[in-house]
């Protein structure tokens, strides 16, 4: 394995934040709005958070839901590196088990030459949508093989994004281009770093895997957080120092968003909550605005999942959510805050991370 440094993984906190502050990106597309718009808001946010000092900027793959755009990361990403020229970019994740690793070399080789030193490649072995859509993502209807494949498939790719099969294997004369072959071809020039490797997990299973392999670790707190510190505590004990990390780090994705007032941010976090009730109960669809939410007639039953919900989304004045972000910081130990803000319009979502970055003071945003 070509050795990554490990200041291309660890960020630097900035401002009187305790932790580096990153942004993850959903690309949700709210009610009378078009996919072209949350693009677009994604643009924008991207540019925010590079003026503003947020570290990284990970995109997630779902599928199959009316209101979240980000079904081709590699794709999105392409369009956030044209758009910005320092922050880190990345997937949050690529659901390996979609796709054939090879493709996913090519695609994070690609990228890695568009924005050298700025790609991050987050790997997660979940579908990133529901069983049958799985089955056409994956042209099987064996779902489990591709999660229980998940270490094969993940070391599969690492061998080629290092350009390293032993002679002998099927793939030895198979090379991921853009990529380190190029640098030992005649004449050739090409850079070979790669873009370092993260696993992502809402359990246990992929953060025993990246303590095994020394890899960073990201966990979807902001979807499981009620196993948040026990799969902290699994991949710190089981960490090994490897080429990549000599000492865990661990970031985790929370769900916040600020607002003006603190009724503005709950109306805010409701339509999202809604947005979620519909996605679990079978009826995805875009997100709704909050005046349809502040509206909606919940059961009893859905009322209990919104309060369990809105419960783990950090939201308020951009005081209550520095408070909220320092205390979870402090809890879990984690060496990093992957923000989210799940909102109907980009609007709200713009001015959250702008709020957020004045709480912290974080650097003053530039022309």
């Amino acid at each position: 394995m070509d050795e990554i440094r490990g200041e291309e993984i660890r960020g630097k906190a900035e401002g009187t934040a305790t932790v580096p502050l990153s942004v993850l990106d959903l690309v949700t597309v709210g009610q009378g709005r078009t996919a072209t718009q949350a693009l677009r808001t994604s643009v924008d946010i991207a540019r925010l958070a590079e003026r503003r000092g947020f570290h990284r900027y990970w995109v997630a793959e779902h599928h199959s839901m009316p209101g979240v755009a980000s079904s081709s990361p590699a794709v999105i990403l392409a369009h956030l590196a044209a758009h910005t020229e320092r922050i880190r970019l990345g997937s949050g994740g690529v659901m390996l088990p979609n796709h054939a690793p090879l493709v996913i070399a090519e695609q994070f080789g690609t990228l890695e030459a568009m924005a050298p030193g700025r790609i991050d490649l987050g790997l997660g072995r979940a579908p990133g949508t529901d069983g049958a859509t799985a089955a056409a993502l994956r042209r099987t209807d064996r779902l489990n093989e591709g999660a229980d494949d998940f270490p094969q498939q993940l070391a599969e790719l690492t061998r080629f994004l290092d350009d390293d099969f032993p002679d002998g294997h099927p793939y030895a004369r198979i090379h991921a281009v853009p990529g380190p072959v190029q640098a030992t071809a005649e004449g050739g020039v090409q850079s070979p770093a790669r873009p370092p490797v993260w696993l992502l997990g809402s359990s246990g299973f992929s953060a025993r895997l990246a303590g095994v392999l020394g890899l960073p670790f990201a966990f979807a707190h902001h979807f499981s957080a009620q196993n948040t510190i026990p799969a902290l505590d699994l991949y710190r004990e089981s960490f090994r120092p490897s080429a990549v990390l000599d000492a865990p780090y661990a970031l985790i994705g929370v769900s916040a968003l600020a607002a003006d007032d603190e009724r503005e941010a709950r109306r805010q976090v409701l339509s999202g909550a809604l947005s979620m009730v519909r996605l679990r109960t079978g009826r995805p669809g875009l997100v709704p605005t909050p005046e349809e939410a502040e509206a909606y007639a919940f059961s009893p039953m859905e009322r209990e999942f919104v309060d369990s919900w809105l419960a783990n989304i950090v939201h308020g004045t951009p005081d209550e959510v520095r408070t909220g972000l320092d205390g979870l910081a402090k809890r879990t130990g984690a060496d990093e805050l992957m923000i989210t803000a799940n909102a109907h319009g980009g609007e709200a979502r713009l001015r959250s991370y702008e709020l957020i970055a004045d709480a912290y003071g974080l650097p003053a945003a530039t022309a």
